[in-house]
């Protein structure tokens, strides 16, 4: 239990030094800004108590609010998928059994399954967050392929993370 603790808070660390350093400065013509951070909420155990990964989820969104200067965009964007993850983890995985403090990383549930939790979630985020920042539907289309973009960037950056520094199935 210990060893999942640690695990996690040097990940959270890592993530939102490496979001708020590096990926927070970062504005790929305008249209892709990738969100490493994401992938802390993402790799908790499938297990865990829905209101600890809802306060998380806050947190972590709380904290790249409080670097990025963005009150409360972040924070509501990682809420609303820390809600949405049981049910995605469900419907996407109902046939494969999860262990104590097993998360849903690439080397446990296939390559293929992490890419369409990751793409579904990461969507929805990016979704909420590009929304809730314009306010407007006057830009809808310019909106929307920041979403979609972003969406694949961050996904391609994460997927390219966890092969990198993932720990794999012996």
């Amino acid at each position: 239990m210990n060893n999942i603790f640690l695990k996690n808070i040097i990940r959270f660390i890592a993530l939102m030094l490496v979001q708020v350093l590096v990926f927070n400065n970062m504005n790929l013509g305008g249209y892709m800004n990738p969100y490493l951070y994401i992938l802390f909420i993402l790799l908790l155990p499938v297990r865990i108590n829905g209101s600890l990964l809802l306060i998380l989820s806050f947190a972590t969104g709380l904290t790249i609010d409080f670097f990025g200067n963005t009150p409360g965009l972040h924070s509501t964007a990682c809420v609303t998928i820390a809600f949405l993850r049981p049910g995605t983890i469900k419907l996407l995985f109902r046939n494969h059994e999860f262990g104590t403090g097993e998360e849903p990383a690439p080397f446990s549930i296939g390559f293929r399954g992490f890419l369409r939790y990751s793409i579904v979630l990461v969507f929805v985020h990016q979704v909420v967050l590009f929304y809730l920042e314009v306010l407007s539907t006057n830009h809808f289309f310019y909106t929307l392929s920041k979403v979609f973009l972003s969406t694949l960037f961050s996904v391609a950056i994460m997927v390219i993370t966890l092969l990198l520094f993932g720990k794999r199935k012996k």
